[in-house]
């Protein structure tokens, strides 16, 4: 491995000379607040940036929209920005990958291509009912066994379902289902492909992770005609080109699409049985890959595909725990306590604490994902004393995010799946110091920060890459990956097993 890094080291210096015509892969990150285009050169660095912010709407308590033209707009802006820098720079744009929020439900016009219903957003609880009736009918243990998946609003199947119903959808016209990914290859292809792939696939509650394709029976559940779905490809492969009167002004192939969180464990390069990471965003996501063999059902966890790379590859799966409240914990903090003016104030004024005077916040704003999967939760604050200030409230929310990262992992442990023996961390919270020994003392394992911060934009990166040519193998883009020094537990004390039995029984209050 050593005189392989060696060697790519020195092909990167020789791709890096000034005046060197580089081959470019960007990388469009369609996230849940924003969308972000990166240019990343042969060597894995970034070239440049460009990022737009969209819209968040809330028609009421517990749902969340997007406008799937503003998404697009969005992706269009950064796209032609990016494109335009890299041509003055002399470069040459080669392909594509596409990373997007997962689960978050779209439905368009077929012929016109005009959206029929705002998007239905990931962390929506409006189908929270229909859930629950299914449940109640007996659907659990059919779903389980055949999406890996629990039966839960967060998942698309119930999104869609709702949009059908509730959208003016003439029953003469015909309409196309998809997530963030397909939406955005259909507008760059003009409608000519609509496509995805097996990992935002696996989202939906209607892909049967063994046959790697739609479930008729699921589909016929939820009254989803399949036609209406996209066709499944490759995750690494070919979805189309852009078409000369897009963003791009020419046609350039879109060589992968992935989801975010599948896409952050391949930009961590988490290739290997057993690897797993944990991205802090909005919510946060532990993945650990599982490999070729299809995976037993987890209970509280969610079994999940991380990627396919090729037509004629098999799917490598992963288990996931799912977050839904961690960076907007400190939104929260930030926007309606006014605690602090920006979210880089948080570990500055938490450190004025040495503790957090006995308060533990359970953020669970949209009920709790992994493992409790309790739609019904709600955030609680306990061990309030007069004596509790804004340190302490600040640092009772670092805490939080790690003690949800322990219960995931946790419960990995008991069903006996592979023990994760470091932590891959990337994300926004991850530039805390505070947070990241805090993890570590609760896991009793390293933890482990990539020093390129853009994890999930380089997965999809490195998948279109792959694709087009521009990284041979998983050991080349295994040594692109850099981590800062490891963050190592203390072993010793008792504090963090105690801090944790405090966590659980506030857990224990939210479900009650």
């Amino acid at each position: 491995m050593q005189q392989l890094r060696e060697f790519y080291d020195r092909r990167r210096f020789l791709l890096n000379k000034e005046g060197v015509k580089l081959h470019v892969v960007l990388a469009l990150d369609a996230g849940t607040t924003s969308v972000r285009t990166l240019a990343v050169d042969p060597s894995g660095e970034i070239l440049t940036t460009s990022q737009q912010e969209f819209t968040q709407i809330y028609p009421e308590p517990g749902l969340i929209e997007h406008d799937p033209e503003e998404i697009w707009q969005a992706a269009a802006n950064t796209l032609k920005e990016v494109s335009e820098q890299i041509e003055k720079l002399g470069h040459e744009v080669v392909s594509i990958g596409i990373t997007n929020q997962r689960e978050t439900a779209i439905i368009w016009d077929q012929e016109s291509g005009t959206p029929l219903h705002n998007a239905i957003v990931w962390q929506d609880r409006r189908t929270t009912g229909r859930c629950q009736e299914l449940i109640r009918q007996g659907c659990l243990s059919e779903i389980r066994s055949k999406t890996g998946l629990v039966l839960d609003p967060y998942f698309s199947a119930s999104k869609f379902e709702w949009m059908i119903k509730s959208s003016s959808v003439d029953s003469g016209k015909k309409f196309c289902l998809g997530t963030v990914d397909s939406w955005l290859i259909w507008k760059l292809t003009n409608g000519k492909v609509h496509a995805t792939e097996p990992s935002n696939a696996s989202r939906s509650m209607l892909f049967d992770l063994k046959k790697g394709e739609w479930s008729d029976a699921l589909c016929n559940m939820f009254s989803i005609p399949i036609d209406s779905l996209p066709e499944i490809r490759s995750t690494s492969g070919y979805f189309g080109s852009t078409v000369n009167e897009g963003p791009l002004g020419k046609e350039v192939p879109i060589r992968s699409a992935i989801g975010d969180q599948q896409s952050s464990l391949f930009g961590q390069a988490c290739f290997r049985p057993g690897d797993t990471k944990n991205t802090y965003g909005t919510g946060s996501f532990i993945l650990t890959n599982l490999g070729e063999e299809t995976p037993p059902i987890n209970d509280g966890l969610i079994t999940t595909v991380a990627w396919k790379l090729n037509p004629k590859a098999p799917i490598t799966y992963a288990i996931e725990g799912s977050i839904f409240s961690t960076g907007a914990t400190v939104q929260w903090l930030r926007d309606e306590l006014e605690i602090i003016k920006d979210s880089s104030e948080l570990e500055k004024l938490a450190i004025n604490s040495q503790n957090n005077g006995g308060v533990v916040i359970v953020p669970a704003f949209s009920g709790l994902g992994s493992p409790w999967w309790d739609p019904d939760a709600r955030g609680i604050i306990t061990g309030l004393t007069r004596g509790v200030g804004k340190a302490e409230l600040a640092r009772a929310t670092i805490e939080s995010m790690a003690f949800q990262t322990r219960d995931v992992l946790e419960t990995i442990k008991k069903n006996g799946t592979l023990t994760p023996e470091k932590l891959k961390v990337d994300g926004g919270a991850s530039v805390m110091d505070l947070l990241m020994q805090f993890q570590a003392d609760q896991l009793k394992i390293p933890v482990i920060r990539s020093s390129n911060t853009e994890s999930t934009a380089m997965g999809a990166a490195y998948l279109a890459g792959l694709a087009s040519g521009i990284w041979e193998s998983l050991e080349e883009i295994e040594t692109l990956w850099k981590g800062d020094e490891p963050f190592l537990p203390d072993t010793n004390s008792p504090l963090p097993d105690e801090l944790y039995k405090n966590w659980l029984d506030a857990v224990n209050r939210s479900r009650n």
